[in-house]
Parts: C-alpha cells; sequence; structure tokens
C-alpha cells in the first residue's frame, strides 16, 4: 500500500489552520473551527501511524 505524500500532511495542516482561523474570528461559525481541530487531530493520528509503521521496519 502506497504511503500519502507529505504534501498531502502539509496540506491538511494547512486547511485546519484556516478553517480554525475562520472559525474563530467570524461570528456564528463556530463549527469551523471544531471541524479544524477535528482535521488537525486526525492528520496528527495518520503521522504517528506512519512513523510507527517506519520504526517497526527496523528491528534493533
Amino acid at each position: 500500500m502506497t504511503e500519502p505524500p507529505m504534501t498531502l500532511f502539509l496540506l491538511l495542516i494547512i486547511v485546519a489552520i484556516v478553517l480554525g482561523i475562520i472559525g474563530a474570528t467570524v461570528e456564528g461559525l463556530f463549527y469551523l473551527l471544531i471541524i479544524g481541530i477535528l482535521v488537525f487531530l486526525v492528520d496528527l493520528v495518520l503521522a504517528g501511524m506512519k512513523l510507527g509503521r517506519r520504526r517497526s521496519k527496523h528491528p534493533r
């Protein structure tokens, strides 16, 4: 299975930041802040799984 490129990780981080800023500043769009936080957390979990898989391939 192919791993997603680093550009996808960075794109998701940027989307999360933009959604968070819009959700925090525009009245009535608080849900965008929540969505931005969720996108950020999912991206971190996926990055952690990618690093975990990479470490498990190299036994000591």
